[in-house]
């Protein structure tokens, strides 16, 4: 077959890649963007308003886990087609190459193995931020619209609940309100009324309590009290981010601090071993003290091999794009006589049963250390490949 020919296919074959693959990815992503909505819905307690405010944000973060599975079904399609209606036999039998057919599916992969890694590292981040902005602005209406249903609001990460039998207006009547102070004492107030304020910006809420019941441990005010204001911190959801909700440039820096941390806790904790030994205080050794020492070593580990894996979880991840293509083609060539449905089936069955499983276990050895993440997480890529070469040999000898 001529050059330009050639060209011509591998540029035909690639259209129907996109095409296929772009129509596949839309149907996937708006039947997961519900799930997605449903989920943050659920969890957040958001009313509908809200929820179409953070759909544009939720879809990033869907793709960079549907790419993949779409990719490889979109191979399957693409090429059983062209298998079945001998297209491929066509082609081998003018002198081309199975790998320069296969060379578009390649290049989709590889293209979609930057596209997937930009989406976890800089999109999901992005979209995070921004769901927890909507969030953060609607905490007041959220906070009423609770109350207003259902008279009662709890946060028990917050330590405060809120008891109510009506709200009017922004107007909490007859409430009853309870605080768990950091040292774990409790304070208890009930008013006749009462207003909340949100300061968005600080997380902080000030109730403002009218003719109000106070119950304060250590003090006596059991009197009523015309007024009374209380002001608490609100959970910052923005301070405590899980590692995949930031960039590598966040995470990078994190491990750096958990490094630094684990090294002062084992000189404070050889410190203080040694001046024990000094002092003669063997009875000591294994006091509280050095147990915290440890704690906070075993801790700021933990937290760095977490960074550390979710480092390499994303390359490893994007990477996946570009293995399911190298296996997704040559099989869909080699079942040719197959409905491309059961092709696809019978290649991510066993991506389902082995490279999923493989993948989590990966991760969670990674996460505790018994493993390097450097190299752990591209083990399931590995099988991959080499299937894929195993299938591409059977395909280049027919």
């Amino acid at each position: 077959m001529r050059h330009d020919a050639l060209k011509l296919l591998q540029r035909h074959i690639l259209w129907e890649l996109v095409r296929v693959f772009a129509m596949l990815l839309a149907g996937l992503t708006v039947m997961l963007v519900f799930v997605g909505l449903l989920h943050e819905g659920t969890e957040r307690g958001l009313a509908p308003r809200f929820l179409l405010q953070i759909m544009p944000f939720v879809v990033p973060s869907l793709l960079p886990f549907t790419i993949p599975a779409t990719l490889l079904l979109a191979v399957t399609v693409v090429y059983g087609r062209m298998a079945g209606e001998l297209e491929v036999t066509a082609a081998k039998s003018a002198g081309v190459h199975p790998v320069r057919l296969l060379t578009p599916a390649f290049l989709l992969g590889g293209i979609l193995t930057v596209a997937s890694f930009a989406l976890t590292d800089r999109a999901i981040p992005w979209a995070v931020t921004n769901i927890e902005t909507v969030v953060t602005q609607a905490t007041e209406d959220i906070f009423m619209d609770v109350l207003k249903t259902q008279h009662h609001f709890s946060s028990p990460t917050d330590g405060y609940s809120i008891l109510v039998d009506d709200v009017r207006d922004k107007t909490l009547i007859m409430p009853s309100f309870t605080y768990r102070l950091p040292n774990h004492q409790q304070i208890s107030v009930k008013a006749d009324w009462a207003r909340v304020q949100f300061n968005v910006k600080d997380r902080k809420a000030k109730l403002y309590f009218k003719n109000a019941a106070v119950s304060v441990p250590g003090e006596d005010s059991s009197g009523r009290m015309k007024e009374w204001e209380w002001e608490f911190d609100l959970k910052d959801d923005l301070r405590g981010k899980k590692p995949r909700h930031l960039t590598i440039e966040e995470i990078q820096e994190k491990v750096v601090t958990f490094s630094a941390a684990e090294s002062i806790s084992r000189i404070q904790h050889d410190q203080e071993i040694a001046m024990l030994l000094l002092m003669g205080e063997f009875d000591l050794l294994s006091s509280k003290q050095t147990d915290q020492f440890d704690s906070d070593r075993s801790w700021a580990v933990a937290r760095k091999y977490r960074m550390e894996t979710e480092i390499h979880t994303r390359y490893a991840m994007a990477g996946s794009c570009l293995f399911f293509a190298f296996l997704g083609g040559p099989f869909a060539v080699l079942q040719a006589r197959r409905q491309f449905i059961t092709s696809f089936i019978m290649c991510f069955l066993p991506i389902l049963l082995i490279y999923y499983p493989v993948t989590f276990l990966m991760v969670n050895l990674s996460k505790t250390g018994s493993v390097g993440a450097w190299w752990s997480m591209w083990v399931p890529n590995v099988i991959i490949g080499v299937a894929a070469i195993l299938v591409m040999r059977r395909v280049i000898r027919h």
